[in-house]
């Protein structure tokens, strides 16, 4: 075997982690709120499944599978009209419900064609916009994340931050929780000595606590207030399927990943601080002004340090493809235990899926529901065919 093995042909844990996709039933940050303006059409991709998102006229959000039922053009690529979709090769438009609403062209003496679409249920919170793309009967049982800090009258500071990174969804949850690579990190040094002290594992979570010194290094550290805040000791979480960190309550983090394919993860990370310190003055600097420098600090610190990160995790990617048979020596317990969870949660996932005779998501034609009637019976009853 030349290439990584599929799940199904995977023996041990690091390559089942590796091959594993995520169970669609959570809510997944998808996109920036402000990045979608009304009128404005886009595909997203959960583990091979595209979905074309979109912001209608009226300005709600709408997500339907990326196909037109005629040709399956993709309907990312069309136009938004009022609250419908219009597919741009023959101007085929749907509804909010997905149903085929509009032909603008002859129909041949037929009648419209019964086609649907699926359609997926949309939120946005925190900035972000989140699909469901599970069972939609499922949706509004499961709770998108919640962080207090964020709520309220007076919320914590925190502007997103967001890019693609080349490799599994897996690595990345691996390195934002393994603190075994302040090597790499030694420009700016985040953390420092660090020395775990927890491991929990639980049925949906791992949680983690380590002992080290935090944001020392860097214009940054001016800024932390390390009087109010314990920055010498981390508590860390896999929640499957996010990512959280805790320094002090003071300092927080949230990572939201979108597993798109094998090889391909978009992260959402929101970073989010009680308060900043006037540097070199027992001064707090007002809330009013601390998304600005937030802004700021993404640009010159947050992102150059992610970006570290996610150069680490493309090479570790390219190194899985070019060697996944060769052996591994891992002594961080805390990345056996999130391998674990990966995988114990794709294969309930692949087993509720089975017990349903249904297809999971990633193979061909997952998720796709378009249901026309039986074609010859509705050739003879004068309708188009749709497509299958």
């Amino acid at each position: 075997m030349s290439k990584p093995p599929s799940f199904e042909q995977a023996k041990t844990k690091r390559e089942k982690a590796r091959a594993a996709g995520m169970d669609p039933n959570y809510w997944y940050a998808v996109e920036l709120d402000d990045a979608l303006a009304k009128g404005a059409v886009q595909r997203v991709t959960f583990w091979g499944m595209h979905v074309a998102l979109y912001r209608d006229e009226f300005g709600t959000l709408r997500a339907i599978e990326d196909r037109c039922a005629h040709r399956h053009v993709p309907l990312s690529i069309g136009v938004v009209k009022g609250d419908r979709i219009v597919c741009q090769y023959h101007g085929w438009g749907y509804d909010k419900d997905g149903k085929l609403a509009d032909i603008p062209h002859d129909l041949f003496g037929m009648q419209m064609p019964k086609c649907k679409l699926r359609t997926f249920p949309v939120k946005v919170r925190y900035g972000l916009i989140w699909i469901f793309f599970g069972d939609a009967d499922r949706a509004e049982s499961v709770a998108l994340p919640y962080i207090p800090d964020l709520e309220g009258s007076e919320p914590w500071a925190c502007v997103p931050v967001d890019f693609t990174v080349k490799a599994h969804h897996s690595m990345v949850i691996d390195n934002v929780s393994d603190f075994t690579h302040e090597f790499l990190h030694r420009k700016f040094k985040p953390f420092a000595d660090a020395k775990l002290t927890k491991l929990e594992p639980t049925e949906d979570a791992v949680y983690l606590s380590y002992d080290t010194k935090v944001g020392h290094g860097g214009v940054t550290a001016h800024f932390i207030d390390r009087v109010q805040a314990d920055t010498d000791h981390m508590d860390l979480a896999y929640q499957y399927p996010y990512q959280w960190s805790n320094t002090g309550n003071h300092i927080k983090h949230w990572l939201f990943v979108l597993p798109i394919d094998e090889r391909t993860t978009r992260t959402f990370y929101l970073f989010h601080f009680k308060s900043f310190k006037v540097p070199f003055v027992p001064l707090r600097f007002p809330r009013q002004i601390m998304a600005p420098i937030i802004r700021a600090a993404n640009k010159v610190h947050i992102r150059p340090l992610l970006v570290e990160d996610a150069v680490a995790c493309e090479a570790e990617q390219d190194g899985w493809d070019k060697h996944w048979n060769q052996p591994t020596a891992e002594v961080n317990p805390a990345v056996h235990a999130f391998q674990t969870l990966t995988i114990k949660k794709w294969e309930q996932y692949l087993a509720r899926e089975a017990a349903k005779g249904a297809r999971p998501i990633g193979m061909a034609g997952a998720g796709l529901v378009s249901a026309p009637l039986n074609p010859k019976k509705r050739e003879a009853e004068g309708e188009a065919p749709a497509a299958e």
